[in-house]
């Protein structure tokens, strides 16, 4: 047998070695305890509060222990055969996905055709301009809106008063509020939706353009033969995440716009949970209810990775 070959470095040596990288290695440790903190206070230790959506669970009780009163799937039950929750289920797929169909789509044409603004400081104006309402609060976009579109005045209504219309109740209306809800979000995320699509673009070869130029293709042709192709796999991906919160409407913008009157359009799960935990104070009812939403977003994720890996070669796992 061949005998088998040692190094010729002595133990110290070795140990010396191995305790300079991990020395050199040290401040990417210590860079990484703030994400590491972040996961573990923010995402993972608040898990430990499923267990309230399985009690009947008061302000002050522990979450785990034998005093705890176990209430089993009661408030799942309560959930399911609650009047409300054809509403609520209908208004969540349907505000929710008309999200998707109306800003995913355009994030990656804005995107697309900010990559053909040839002249670079117009280029960027236009990108930077696009990002400023991603960093306006969600309390303010809600004041923008009432200043615009309020009945009494609005300028919005002004405007119709003024061309002899009749006014319209766009922040009081229950037909008007996906409406309302959708457009604002288109404008105040979609120039930071696009952002991820246009660094996809900018890492294109530049050479697939100069070569599609030279057989006589089109500036438009490219965008279907050569800019669409090759961001397909980031366009895939951020299609799943997005499907994978589906189910996740954000309550705040939803409460500070909505009234009983528009409940039948603009009630969801989030809100629903919102006044049950804050208003009624059943709290369990309030965890069951984001834990059936989170579950139903597991079964959404994993339904679309698997679609998306039979038809194309991407897909998150």
């Amino acid at each position: 047998m061949a005998k088998q070959v040692q190094s010729s470095e002595p133990d110290h040596i070795r140990k010396e070695k191995r305790m300079t990288f991990i020395k050199q290695q040290i401040p990417y440790y210590v860079m990484m305890l703030i994400p590491v903190a972040y996961f573990v206070l923010i995402c993972y230790w608040p898990m430990f509060g499923v267990a309230i959506a399985f009690q009947n669970y008061k302000i002050g009780d522990p979450f785990i222990s034998i005093h705890s009163r176990w209430a089993g799937l009661k408030w799942f039950k309560y959930l399911i055969n609650n009047p409300n929750f054809p509403r609520l289920f209908r208004n969540t797929i349907a505000i929710s996905g008309l999200g998707v169909f109306v800003s995913f789509p355009l994030a990656i044409i804005f995107a697309i055709l900010l990559n053909e603004i040839r002249r670079k400081y117009l280029r960027q104006l236009t990108a930077n301009v696009s990002l400023l309402p991603y960093f306006i609060s969600t309390v303010v976009i809600v004041g923008i809106m009432v200043n615009f579109f309020s009945l009494n005045d609005g300028v919005v209504n002004a405007i119709i008063r003024a061309l002899g219309g009749t006014p319209i109740d766009f922040m009081g209306s229950s037909k008007w509020f996906r409406t309302m809800f959708i457009g604002s979000n288109v404008w105040q995320h979609t120039g930071f939706n696009a952002v991820v699509y246009t660094a996809a673009i900018a890492g294109i070869d530049p050479n697939l353009y100069e070569a599609a130029a030279l057989d006589g293709s089109t500036r438009f042709k490219n965008i279907f033969h050569i800019t669409l192709p090759c961001i397909l796999p980031t366009i895939i991906i951020m299609l799943l995440l997005r499907l994978g919160n589906l189910m996740s409407v954000g309550y705040e913008k939803i409460i500070l716009m909505y009234t009983p009157a528009t409940y039948e359009t603009a009630d969801v799960f989030t809100t629903y949970a919102f006044r049950a935990g804050l208003e009624n104070h059943k709290l369990s009812l309030s965890a069951a209810i984001s834990l059936f939403n989170s579950i139903c977003n597991v079964i959404i994720l994993v339904t679309a990775n698997r679609m998306t890996k039979r038809i194309s070669e991407t897909s998150l796992w």
